[in-house]
């Protein structure tokens, strides 16, 4: 039996902002454009996801893979999960991360974290990989108002080579349902990514 021929993997991490949909969304995204997703969950986005949204994700990252696949349709093997030490997996190393990373939501204790090197969790640890590695990196913040130390730290990171993609939807495309406006965001992530998507429709088209 052939294995599945996945495009590139993605690595996706969802800490503990607000806004669980946009990552949940983008994962499903990701797989229907055929690409394997690495996917890791902070604990405080476990709580989120089950506080905004009809899913309750197990924690185990067997059983974590189980359930997005389920719930976004991947096909075997299209998802993988790592858990928060999980220090012998693939993201943690230079050698075996993957080309791109996003961080959807991005927590502001996250986006401190990366910016000043922490390192403390794999989470912090991939981004950490993303950017000495000079691979793409896009975090997505969800939080208002922002302080000094937030800004400071986005601008920081921007100069680092990270893309800062506030979770800040527009309105000009007339959003009719709460999906609309998720799905605004998530079509500005895969445009960075360079991934095509039918979303919605680019500015002009």
């Amino acid at each position: 039996m052939n294995e599945p021929n996945f495009h590139p993997p993605v690595t996706v991490a969802l800490t503990g902002a607000s806004g669980a949909q946009y990552g949940l969304r983008l994962v499903e995204a990701l797989v229907a454009a055929g690409h394997e997703v690495w996917v890791m969950v902070s604990k405080a986005a476990h709580l989120v996801i089950e506080t905004e949204t009809d899913a309750s994700l197990p924690a185990r990252p067997e059983r974590l893979a189980q359930a997005l696949s389920e719930r976004s349709g991947a096909a075997a093997g299209q998802i993988r999960c790592f858990g928060r030490e999980d220090w012998m997996a693939p993201v943690a190393s230079g050698s075996g991360a993957p080309s791109a990373m996003v961080i959807c939501p991005c927590s502001t204790g996250t986006l401190s974290a990366v910016a000043t090197g922490a390192s403390n969790n794999l989470i912090e640890r991939a981004a950490d990989v993303a950017l000495k590695e000079r691979r793409q990196l896009i975090l997505v913040p969800r939080e208002t108002p922002l302080s000094a130390i937030h800004l400071e730290h986005m601008l920081n990171l921007t100069r680092l080579g990270a893309v800062i993609l506030p979770a800040a939807p527009g309105f000009y495309h007339r959003p009719a349902t709460v999906d609309d406006l998720v799905d605004f965001i998530v079509a500005r992530i895969l445009n960075q990514l360079g991934i095509e998507h039918r979303l919605m429709p680019r500015w002009g088209e």
